[in-house]
């Protein structure tokens, strides 16, 4: 691993990095176009970097404008971001996925004066509300448009050639304007009621978490990491945009979480970032292909487990007996290494964030081989806080604090953290911010843990979604519904109950393996729609639900459920983009089907 470059702004970042790795004959950047991965390398994209940032210059972009950018992941995303970065401007980032009305309050409340899409569907919205936005002066298309009104990337190139030609220093003199305490983006939260909150984040808070990371997880200029997350969601940007690119990673872009199996085997990477409802789905595919394997393979399987389990029992203990080893040996090549082969063969770890990591998911990948390193933080701390670091890493728990960053527990349970990489605060909303920070600094975060004997954050769950039952116990809803994902049959579970006198669900099956089971049974397989209301396979979900939960203790248990006919997505605003259900949203809409699991008391 390359020394790590220190810097005070992400700016000086890009310049430091662009200049260490000018004629290095690794990509920055792996992209998909034309059904083919494309490089970018990193005197390419300083260029085009200049070039944008110039055009912006030309159009009177000013330090301090707030620009947004709508689009996927693509070089463009960060040609322009950084162009931003130089300039002094505020990167306004905004999910693909959010709809006109969701983008116009976000469009005014910040004030964005420069939108810039990825395509046509996205100008689509920007146009529909551009004459409700006052201060938005230009479109930029990153995509060919016939339209007059909108700049196409290609065109703002074009002006920034122009514009150098008259301003030779602009680029390096705006870059050096930037100071650490100068705001750097405006990340707005995805609120399940109300508007969303916009998060200030200063270069200062950025880099000094980079910075931290990097310390703590061991990236290098020989990792390739395959990026799949939206560059809007802070956790993406911070570890596989700018954490990357100071320790000189070349990224790649999956073209979609549908396709992250087929990318996996095309770039085989060596760091994959990513949230655990990726390690959710590829447990349930492997699982459902050792179900269907003859019982001498589910044998063998299954042996390694138990081996790969004891083995990394071992290790933390740091004693072998030698007929383990030879045992692990032999089940890493039975059974480890043609997992290993799925990701590529060449993975070192995973990075999961965005959501808490199941600790039996955890631990049955590293009993496989395949490590996972798991972190916590919020938009607001900018956002890793804590972080398990590869030789000193306990599932069920998100590791110990990154350096800078204090932790500590409130009389309530709540989690406060303290450090440089706390936000701002919460821009046109002071009260929000004091409610959220208080005098001496400490920011409370909302989520409840503890700190275990060793000095490893546990996180019980979100301090809002604990449950008070009518009979007033106090019920963490994250850990059940976890276990209860464990199972092959279930792909998205909702505990319902706060306020209830017993808990309920709301569960839409894993379709492709309950089909599969209908089949078996002779179940004419049909519609979801009809599917879900078949009394065998209703039976048949009793059955899977009393068999999770009969180690749990009553109030815990699951008393009536509902099964639903459809995923629930991000596009109908079930749940957010790093895939955490929305609850209140989720209660709303099934309001009726939740109202009539409790209309008879049994």
């Amino acid at each position: 691993m390359a020394t790590l470059v220190t810097f005070s702004t992400i700016g000086e970042m890009f310049e430091k990095i662009t200049a260490r790795f000018a004629d290095s004959t690794r990509p920055m950047l792996m992209y998909k176009e034309n059904k083919q991965y494309r490089s970018l390398y990193h005197r390419e994209y300083r260029k085009q970097v200049e070039q944008f940032a110039l055009g912006l210059a030309s159009l009177g972009v000013q330090q301090g404008d707030k620009l947004a950018i709508i689009a996927e992941n693509r070089p463009e995303w960060i040609v322009a971001d950084m162009a931003m970065v130089v300039l002094g401007a505020v990167n306004v980032p905004i999910y693909p996925t959010l709809t006109p009305k969701q983008i116009e309050f976000i469009f005014n409340d910040a004030g964005v004066t420069v939108a810039i899409v990825s395509n046509a569907l996205q100008l689509g919205k920007v146009q529909k509300i551009r004459s409700e936005v006052k201060t938005l002066q230009h479109c930029i298309a990153m995509t060919e448009q016939h339209d007059a009104s909108v700049l196409s990337f290609s065109k703002v190139y074009a002006l920034g050639d122009v514009h150098k030609k008259s301003h030779q220093t602009l680029f390096e003199e705006r870059l050096k304007r930037v100071k650490p305490e100068d705001l750097l983006t405006i990340i707005y939260t995805s609120g399940t009621t109300g508007n969303p909150k916009g998060v200030m984040l200063t270069h200062h808070n950025m880099a000094s978490n980079v910075q931290a990371s990097a310390k703590a997880i061991p990236f290098g200029p020989e990792d390739l990491l395959l990026s799949f997350l939206p560059l809007c969601h802070s956790f993406e940007r911070m570890a596989g945009y700018y954490t990357g690119m100071a320790c000189g990673v070349t990224v790649a872009y999956a073209e979609s979480v549908e396709t992250v199996s087929d990318n996996l085997l095309e770039v085989r990477p060596t760091i994959v970032t990513t949230v655990p409802r990726l390690f959710e789905r590829i447990h349930s595919r492997i699982m459902k292909q050792v179900d269907n394997s003859p019982a001498f393979r589910q044998k063998i399987f299954r042996w390694g487990v138990n081996v790969g389990r004891a083995y990394a029992s071992a290790k933390k203990r740091g004693s072998f007996a030698p007929l383990l080893a030879v045992q692990h040996a032999l089940a890493g090549l039975l059974v480890y290494e043609k997992l290993k082969q799925r990701t590529g063969g060449r993975m070192r770890f995973f990075v999961s964030g965005g959501a808490a990591l199941p600790k039996p998911l955890g631990e049955f990948f590293e009993a496989v081989g395949i490590k996972i390193i798991e972190g916590y933080g919020l938009t607001e701390t900018s956002p890793v806080l804590c972080v398990n670091r590869m030789d000193d890493f306990k599932y069920g728990t998100v590791g110990t604090p990154i350096e800078g960053v204090e932790i500590r527990i409130a009389a309530d349970g709540e989690i406060l953290a303290r450090g440089p990489n706390i936000m701002k605060g919460y821009y046109n909303n002071p009260d929000a911010t004091r409610e959220a920070i208080d005098a001496e600094g400490w920011f409370a975060t909302g989520d409840v843990g503890m700190f275990d004997a060793e000095g490893h954050l546990m996180i019980t769950d979100r301090k809002k979604h604990l449950f008070v039952s009518s009979g007033g116990k106090n019920i963490a809803p994250q850990p059940i519904e976890s276990h209860f994902l464990e199972s092959k049959y279930i792909d998205q579970f909702v505990l319902i109950g706060d306020g209830r006198m017993f808990l309920t669900a709301l569960i839409v099956p894993e379709f492709e393996i309950l089909k599969e089971w209908a089949l078996q049974q002779g179940i004419d397989v049909r519609g979801n729609a009809d599917l879900v209301v078949t009394p065998e396979v209703r039976k048949h979900y009793q059955s899977v639900i009393d068999t999770i939960q009969k180690d749990l203790p009553n109030y815990e248990r699951v008393r009536r459920f509902e099964l639903l006919p459809a995923v629930l997505t991000v596009e109908n605003g079930e749940i957010t983009p790093s895939l955490k259900v929305k609850r209140k949203v989720v209660e709303q809409k099934f309001a009726d089907l939740i109202e009539r699991m409790y209309e008879k008391v049994v």
